[in-house]
């Protein structure tokens, strides 16, 4: 009925209004846009000894603490939400590139006592990764020769290469490389029996 009457209301206001000039202009104003907050989101993720700290998160009245591994707080369209649904995504991504060191005895290829313990540890660490892109060097100090120090940096990279295919890494994914005495770990004057000088480093990425 209220559209029969509104349709009644139309025809007789055609019938007796009087024409618009041919000059007047109808201005038609756009509709107000809403723009949408920007999505927010907020992860906590653990250090590589899997050390988790505090995160405190405000937005406005709302205060979020995140104290737990791949806790996360979402800010989607102005609404907050807390959630802990990142650990599958994460997990899934490749292991974060890491640097292992190992010492030698003096003028040798053999590992120190202490470095032979920490040998397994990191061995089992990499076979936990899968298939790493492995990078060896050697390193001398600065006790002997330089040319000598060149030949025992390589020989202690090559060594530990060895361990590494024992424990099933393909040789074509393992770099070797001796740096002899060129880079020092501590700086030291020629001729100076430094251990910590005596190592390889062992990247993995």
């Amino acid at each position: 009925m209220l559209v029969l009457v509104l349709g009644a209301l139309v025809i007789l206001g055609a019938i007796y209004a009087e024409p618009v000039p041919p000059e007047k202009t109808v201005v038609v104003l756009p509709k107000a846009v809403v723009q949408r907050p920007p999505d927010e989101t907020v992860v906590v993720l653990p250090s590589p000894d899997g050390h988790t700290g505090t995160v405190v998160v405000q937005r406005g009245g709302e205060r979020h603490v995140l104290n737990q591994p791949f806790a996360a707080s979402r800010l989607t369209g102005g609404h907050a939400e807390v959630r802990q649904s990142f650990a599958v995504t994460l997990e899934a991504l490749p292991a974060r590139p890491t640097t292992f060191l190992l010492y030698f005895v003096r003028g040798t290829d053999e590992l120190t006592d202490e470095s032979k313990q920490e040998l397994k540890k990191i061995l089992a660490e990499l076979k936990r990764r899968g298939v790493p892109n492995i990078m060896v060097v050697g390193h001398t100090d600065t006790v002997g020769k330089l040319e000598a120090n060149d030949l025992l940096s390589a020989q202690r990279a090559e060594r530990m290469k060895g361990f590494l295919i024992e424990i099933g890494i393909p040789a074509g994914q393992i770099q070797t490389a001796g740096r002899g005495e060129r880079e020092l770990l501590v700086p030291t004057a020629d001729n100076i029996d430094e251990p910590r000088n005596r190592r390889v480093e062992i990247n993995v990425r």
